[in-house]
């Protein structure tokens, strides 16, 4: 079972479903595009608030141009070991200027959360039992030092992070 999080915790209103061959979004849900559908859907039409997910070979740069017209980019995370979504995340952030919902789908596990926070990430769709657990419990594994900075600047002051912000 897929729950949504952010850092408030659990959503249980959620509207967005990737659409696959075996999944389908009912009347009350919102459609969350494949970055080719998304891109013909936005030459033919003017509608706005639409949902893209980013696999990690798209070329997340394509967006430009129609960020206005997104309510939230979906990146994946197909495996553990790749994390090519980390880059398109910060893509997104620093230099598109996208500043509406960034979201990470597929294999979300509880160790990179915080990383994947830190690159611009702001809500996750989990299914992992153990990363379930810990974020119901409120348990996110903190990281002390930051080496280099991110989309997301740390609230330490001492940090690396803030020395190299400018």
């Amino acid at each position: 079972m897929t729950k949504i999080w952010n850092e408030s915790g659990f959503v249980t209103d959620d509207p967005w479903v990737v659409e696959t061959e075996e999944t389908k979004a009912g009347s009350n849900e919102k459609v969350i595009l494949g970055l080719d559908d998304f891109l013909a859907k936005v030459s033919g039409t003017d509608e706005t608030d639409l949902g893209v997910l980013i696999n990690p070979a798209d070329d997340v740069r394509k967006l430009e141009g129609h960020l206005g017209r997104l309510a939230l980019v979906a990146v994946a995370f197909p495996a553990f070991n790749d994390g090519r979504a980390f880059s398109h995340a910060s893509l997104l952030r620093a230099r598109l200027g996208f500043s509406r919902e960034v979201r990470a789908v597929g294999d979300v596990l509880i160790d990179q959360i915080p990383l994947m926070l830190r690159c611009g990430i702001d809500s996750f769709a989990v299914t992992n039992a153990t990363a379930l657990k810990r974020l119901a419990e409120n348990r996110l594994p903190g990281i002390d030092n930051h080496y280099q900075p991110t989309a997301r600047p740390s609230e330490e002051v001492g940090s690396y992070s803030w020395r190299r912000r400018a």
